[in-house]
């Protein structure tokens, strides 16, 4: 088994995790914004980089599904285990979750999802604007959520690091020391 992610594990979590801390400030900025084509741009970033979030989010489930990730130490408790894979799993379901229901919300507003400005995806379900508040107040939530286990997974990883220093950081960092220092 091995000691680190591989390549393309590593790869696909920092560009999923650098596109989320993009689209949470973006969304949480605009969100208060009056309606304006700066409002409208800005949306659409948004959006890009939702649909991007979730395309890299298939490539990254596919890629572990076929590539196990290493062992966590043997001498990790069975509750910190069992924290670090249910905060895992509820990432992986967020990173999917999140831009499904901001795609849609924004369909079921009335409003398509065109990925960069080129590729218009169809809606996923038909305008409804009662359903369309709903699913913003879903999206939103979700965000929160995953804001929360987001920063745990980094609280988690720092503690690992500069705490326990037993190598977890460094499984994801390629540059860190194995020996967690």
């Amino acid at each position: 088994m091995p000691d680190r992610y591989t390549r393309t594990a590593i790869a696909l979590h920092w560009a999923i995790a650098l596109l989320i801390f993009a689209a949470f400030p973006l969304g949480v900025y605009m969100h208060d914004l009056p309606l304006s084509p700066d409002k409208l741009r800005l949306y659409s970033y948004h959006k890009w980089i939702g649909v991007t979030v979730f395309l890299l989010a298939v490539l990254r489930i596919s890629w572990r599904i076929a590539h196990r990730p290493p062992p966590l130490p043997a001498a990790t408790p069975l509750w910190e285990r069992f924290a670090a894979h249910t905060v895992h799993y509820l990432l992986y379901l967020l990173i999917f979750a999140v831009p499904l229901s901001g795609w849609l919300m924004s369909s079921a507003k009335g409003f398509q999802t065109v990925w960069f400005g080129m590729l218009p995806l169809p809606d996923l379900i038909a305008k409804d604007k009662e359903l369309g508040d709903l699913l913003k107040e879903v999206h939103e939530y979700l965000n929160f959520l995953m804001l929360g286990l987001v920063l745990a997974h980094i609280g988690a990883a720092l503690k690992h690091h500069f705490i326990e220093r037993d190598g977890i950081l460094a499984r994801m960092i390629p540059f860190l020391k194995q020996g967690g220092t």
